[in-house]
């Protein structure tokens, strides 16, 4: 927990005290808790989160009135702002309460998020007039709407022919609550002047992550004669509450960032220079697999212009189709742009371009050459991924895209890595207001200042696991300074630290870092009598040794795994690297983790002490997957090691063992894989066809004798046990009673009947999540800890 001033309170009375009061936590429970239905969650909110609601709501009650919270990107301003609307939903005094956006995908991305915190509770204004509508209506279920304010500045349009500002006078003198969305937007202009003459009784809160200060203004505001640059306290009057960028990174609520200003050969980029395009592609061709760690992840190209995003996508296309003929083996990566068309009277298009200043601009200038161009962009797009956009359809193809960078997330065992994106080329879009966890990388060709900057970095540094250790930045416009000025200006607290709290360590830094947690291992290994190698780690005797060589090598995982994603190792350091711990040597390591791992999690639960030192463990398998090797690469590699003669292998039986053995992807499955590529005959000649087909067949095999063992050890018959775990599969749910009809033939007592069910589940447990390959079966956990 933490004080309003994001001071954590570490002491426990201290805690006690402010949290565990009565009146404090009875409030906790009552108002700051929000229930997911459709995910079954209880969410506590965070400190930050409650100040901010509790500002807001002390500011309504003392009509005292109206003010901005500076929240950093990525720290969950959608949960915040929708726990103050639900709150002002029972507040007798307030007549409506509208949560503004400045985009219609934003629009579209708040009402999910407000829906998905709780069922129906926003609805979709499909039009200005439902907009009207919803504002007069005295239902319930109404006074909390989610617009665009382009919908409600038209609402106020005395000029419009619908006339909706007299239907909306009822209103005037009421009290109204409007929270803005990224208020550092179009929230500056006319629209929002005219809900403050309208609303004279308003009461309007603004929330950003990079407010607008003096030196950073660009909005200006014409007064008389006089014109002055706007801010975000010039709009809002006060800050009510802050968590910056500094406070969530320190708190490990968003990622550092790793940040490269690319050099290249020959002589330096000076600041404002631009690259030559085709070294840009070179350089991220070479560089993505490492940045994205293997294509788990995927990446966004900043472009300066609409015309280099169409140069940019059309000489990525050339120079991959080179490289494929150059070598078939090659995977080139999926790519996608997107930029906005020429408005062409499309109200939706001109209110999207409104946030986007380059775009508007660009298209104003040949504007038939580039709608063709993207006519092309979305016509590879559709032969691609099997869609069917136009520029009738550009807000769909638009979410398309969003979408299938999220679904980054699922495996290509789920999701086939044909249908997701490697990377999007973009000139405006998708650099504000977009979140995905599976984004990690942004490459910058583009000249980016202030709260343009910050917006467009944070894209990358939303929170998932170690896999994913800081967000990564690849300049080539040489934008140090930039960055630093940035920095400094949406630090909040302590400026003069601030680079220290959002950069990550140099990797000769990281590489020392390794160094130590290699020589700890060392000397752990040293002290049970055993030789630092890979063979000797099943020799380790007892839990507590065993806890000790996880936590010892997950850190040197760990640690690797960070140097990996690092764009600007140099020679140097890559041999300091390697000299540590050769990549044979970790390979090995790998593998010895991964079978001790999975014995050891096997009995997870299972202890009643819970100081066992087998219960405190964390293995984070997500470090030891890659996703490039993936089932289909495996059996590309196996197909290959078929095909060609002792002599000729580039792989050896036991190197593709060993990239099995070190791949938590195939946990639960190596053994069958190891034993099947034992089956087979060097120089053997078999097709990637006939080795699918005979893995397949060798499973099914596999599983059978498995199946027979168990039936026959239990007293059953295969056919009865098989039915069983098909109904099982079937559903994804665990069905008692199928397992009491399953063993009824054996006419056992209650007692008797109890014991024979743990047993038999114990056996099956295992297999039934080997089936399950990951997803949950419901109801299956009561076995786990039995």
């Amino acid at each position: 927990f933490a004080t309003s001033d994001n001071k954590k309170i570490t002491h426990l009375d201290d805690f006690t005290e402010k949290f565990l009061a009565k009146c404090t936590l009875a409030e906790m429970i009552s108002r700051y808790m929000v229930l997911i239905q459709t995910e079954r969650k209880l969410m506590m909110m965070r400190p930050y989160q409650i100040y901010a609601v509790q500002a807001i709501m002390d500011c309504i009650h003392q009509n005292r009135g109206n003010g901005y919270i500076w929240h950093t990107t990525g720290s969950g301003k959608t949960l915040t702002s929708f726990k103050a609307s639900t709150l002002l939903k029972d507040n007798p005094d307030i007549e409506k309460c509208l949560f503004v956006v400045d985009r219609k995908d934003l629009d579209r991305q708040t009402r999910q998020e407000f829906n998905r915190f709780q069922p129906n509770c926003v609805e979709e204004n499909t039009n200005t007039d439902t907009l009207v509508r919803r504002l007069l209506s005295d239902d319930y279920s109404d006074k909390v709407i989610v617009s665009t304010i382009q919908k409600l500045g038209l609402a106020l349009d005395a000029n419009y022919k619908k006339q909706y500002k007299k239907r909306l006078e009822p209103l005037r003198n009421k009290r109204m609550v409007f929270i803005f969305d990224e208020c550092h937007r179009s929230q500056f202009g006319e629209n929002h002047r005219a809900i403050r003459e309208f609303f004279p009784n308003a009461q309007l809160f603004g929330f950003t992550g990079t407010p607008i200060f003096d030196k950073n203004a660009i909005y200006r505001q014409i007064d008389g004669q006089q014109a002055s640059l706007v801010t975000t306290r010039d709009v809002f009057d006060k800050q009510l509450h802050a968590y910056t960028i500094t406070h969530a990174i320190d708190d490990g609520n968003v990622l550092r960032f790793h940040v490269d200003y690319y050099k290249g050969e020959g002589a330096p980029i000076k600041p404002g220079e631009t690259l030559a395009k085709q070294a840009v592609i070179e350089a991220i061709l070479e560089k993505h697999d490492a940045a994205t760690n293997g294509r788990r992840f995927n990446a966004l190209l900043a472009t300066a212009s609409i015309d280099d995003a169409i140069e940019y996508y059309n000489l990525f296309k050339a120079i991959q189709d080179k490289k494929q003929q150059e070598n078939e083996n090659s995977t080139p990566l999926r790519i996608a742009c997107v930029f906005s068309p020429p408005a062409d009277g499309n109200r939706d298009i001109a209110q999207l371009q409104e946030d986007l200043p380059q775009e508007k601009a660009d298209n104003q200038k040949e504007p038939n050459r580039k709608k063709e161009a993207l006519k092309a962009i979305i016509a590879d797009y559709n032969n691609h991924y099997g869609t069917n956009f136009d520029l009738g359809t550009f807000d769909f193809y638009y979410q398309d895209i969003q979408q299938r960078i999220k679904d980054q997330k699922y495996p290509n065992s789920d999701l086939p890595r044909e249908k997701k994106i490697d990377l999007t080329i973009v000139v405006d879009m998708l650099l504000t207001g977009f979140d995905s966890q599976y984004l990690n990388t942004l490459y910058v060709d583009k000249n980016l200042r202030h709260h343009g900057l910050i917006q467009a970095l944070s894209r990358t540094n939303r929170v998932l696991n170690d896999s994913k250790p800081y967000g990564n930045i690849l300049d080539f416009r040489a934008q140090k300074a930039e960055v630093d000025e940035a920095i400094t200006l949406f630090s909040g607290e302590a400026p003069e630290r601030a680079k220290e709290i959002w950069l990550v360590d140099p990797a000769p830094k990281v590489a020392e870092k390794l160094k130590t947690a290699v020589q700890e291992l060392q000397t752990f290994m040293v002290s049970q009598g055993l030789s630092c190698k890979p063979e000797e780690v099943p020799n380790l005797r007892g839990d507590e040794a065993r806890a000790a060589f996880i936590n010892n090598f997950k850190e040197i995982q760990r640690l690797k795994t960070q140097l990996d994603q690092y764009t600007d190792l140099d020679p140097e350091t890559r041999q300091t690297i390697e000299a540590l711990i050769p990549e044979d040597d970790l390979r090995g390591f790998r593998g010895v983790y991964l079978d001790m791992a999975k014995d050891l999690k096997a009995r997870q639960g299972k202890s009643p002490d819970p100081a066992d030192p087998v219960e405190q463990l964390d293995f984070e398998f997500v470090l030891f997957d890659s996703a490039l090797i993936d089932y289909d690469y495996i059996m590309k590699l196996i197909a290959r090691f078929s095909q060609k003669a002792p002599k000729k292998q580039k792989m050896t039986r036991e190197q593709l063992i060993g990239i099995l053995s070190s791949n938590a992807k195939f946990l639960d499955e190596r053994e069958e894989l190891i034993e099947y590529v034992n089956s087979l005959k060097e120089g053997e000649g078999l097709s990637e066809k006939d080795i699918r087909e005979g893995y397949e067949r060798f499973k099914a095999e596999r599983y059978d004798r498995e199946l027979s063992a168990i039936a026959q050890q239990h007293g059953l018959t295969t056919g009865d046990l098989k039915g069983f775990i098909d109904h099982i599969m079937d559903r994804m749910i665990f069905d008692p009673e199928a397992l009491t009809d399953l063993l009824a033939p054996l006419g056992l007592g209650w007692k008797a009947r109890s014991k024979k069910e743990l047993e038999l589940m114990e056996d099956l447990t295992p297999l039934l999540r080997k089936l399950a390959q990951g997803k949950e079966i419901s109801g299956l956990e009561v076995y786990d800890h039995a």
